[in-house]
Order: structure tokens, then C-alpha cells, then sequence
């Protein structure tokens, strides 16, 4: 079983590699695939680590706070990115730049968290709490919203209220719009 750190890291990791997939895609329609699963994939992740993992560790490892805090703000550069790459349709001339954009700041970000925020967790929390965690990350996972919310709090008790009616609504639509799934 994953604990919550490698479950994160394996999403980075599955993240990179729809990169790569939109690079080699034949097509207009098939790199906009690729943009709807990174748009579900980041979303999921991003709430997540809002609502169960950057809580825990400012409860946890105080002096991480500014840290936590960090992540938060990139977290909402993200969301706004992934809001727009939302809007776009198909061919639009602007998505090549914005996944560009998005990559640079996914990078930057999986750097910081695998560099020191994930060993930091591990020191400090413990492998059972962070496979407690792991498990709570893959039952959320079901439930997470998968568009971004960029308007949305990204912190608790607000996130835990808004997050069910967000996901529920990205379902819908998702649903709808004959989004894929994963």
C-alpha cells in the first residue's frame, strides 16, 4: 500500500507523463484529450492536498506554515491556468502556450514538494499516519472535484464545505460534456 507521499508522487509522476503525451499527440482533438485528463488529474490533486495534506502538516510541523502557505499560492496559479485551459475549445491558438505555462509551474512545484516538503512529512509525521493519510487520499480521490475552482477557499473548515458541492457540479458537467474519465 501507497502511503500518502508516494500516492502524491505517483500522481507527479502520471502528471509528467500527459506532458509528454500532449507533445507527441497527433491532433488538435487528441491534445485537447490530453488537456481535459490534465485538467481532471490537477484539479483532484490540488484539492486533495488542500483539504487532507497541507492541514495536516501545519498541525503537525508548525514552522512549515510559510511553506504550506507557498504551496497554497501555487495551487492558485494553477487553478487559474487550469481555468482557462478549461475554457478553451479544441485547436484554440492559445492552449499550446498555457500548457507550456502550466508545465513550468507543475515542475516547479513537484520540485519544491518532492525536494523538501515530502521528506519533511515523512520525518515528522510517520509511516502509519501517512498511510492513513494515503487511504484518505484514495477515497477522496472519488469524490474530489475535477475542474478548478480558483474562486473557491482552499483551506479548511471553508474547503471541506465547498469542495462536495463542486465536485458534484464538475461531475454533472463532466457527464454532460462527454468528458473523459478517470
Amino acid at each position: 500500500m501507497m502511503d500518502a507521499t508516494e500516492l502524491l508522487e505517483h500522481d507527479h509522476r502520471i502528471v509528467e507523463q500527459m506532458f509528454r503525451d500532449y507533445e507527441t499527440a497527433a491532433s488538435a482533438a487528441q491534445r485537447r484529450g490530453v488537456v481535459e485528463i490534465l485538467i481532471r488529474e490537477l484539479s483532484k490533486h490540488a484539492a486533495l492536498e488542500e483539504l487532507l495534506v497541507y492541514p495536516l502538516a501545519k498541525r503537525l510541523i508548525p514552522e512549515m506554515a510559510d511553506e504550506v502557505d507557498e504551496h497554497l499560492e501555487e495551487h492558485m496559479g494553477l487553478k487559474k491556468i487550469l481555468a482557462t485551459l478549461d475554457r478553451l475549445s479544441a485547436g484554440d491558438r492559445l492552449e499550446r502556450d498555457l500548457v507550456a505555462e502550466l508545465k513550468r509551474e507543475v515542475d516547479h512545484h513537484v520540485q519544491e514538494e518532492e525536494g523538501r516538503f515530502f521528506p519533511t512529512l515523512r520525518e515528522t509525521v510517520g509511516r502509519e499516519a501517512l498511510e492513513d493519510l494515503g487511504e484518505q487520499l484514495r477515497e477522496g480521490k472519488r469524490a474530489a472535484p475535477t475542474r478548478p475552482h480558483p474562486h473557491a477557499p482552499n483551506e479548511p473548515p471553508a474547503l471541506a464545505m465547498a469542495a462536495p458541492v463542486a465536485a458534484m457540479y464538475d461531475r454533472v458537467r463532466d457527464r454532460l460534456q462527454r468528458r473523459p474519465r478517470t
